[in-house]
């Protein structure tokens, strides 16, 4: 059972990294992009002023949802921990009789 857990929490971590990287390479390839298109200096400092804005609050909510899915994570083990420590107990009792 808890190698399942450990799998699952390797995946969501991957899964995390892989999103942040993803994100990062999407801003760096729009920026070169906008950087060789064919428009004012003006115009091109607005674009990529608008992309980082953009970029920056996908950042945000990115990391808003790992942080909700950490806080779940750590109520689901922190239920887990209780419940095994009500098992014990219970056990415990059975055996003093």
């Amino acid at each position: 059972m808890s190698d399942y857990r450990e799998e699952t929490d390797e995946q969501q971590d991957a899964g995390a990294g892989r999103l942040a990287w993803f994100v990062t390479g999407a801003l760096i390839g729009a920026s070169v992009a906008i950087l060789y298109a064919p428009k004012s200096g003006k115009e091109t400092r607005k674009i990529i002023a608008d992309k980082a804005h953009q970029g920056r609050e996908a950042v945000e909510s990115a990391s808003e949802n790992i942080a909700d899915t950490s806080r779940e994570m750590f109520e689901k083990g922190r239920k887990l921990v209780e419940d095994a420590a009500d098992l014990f107990e219970r056990g415990r009792k059975l055996v003093r009789g």
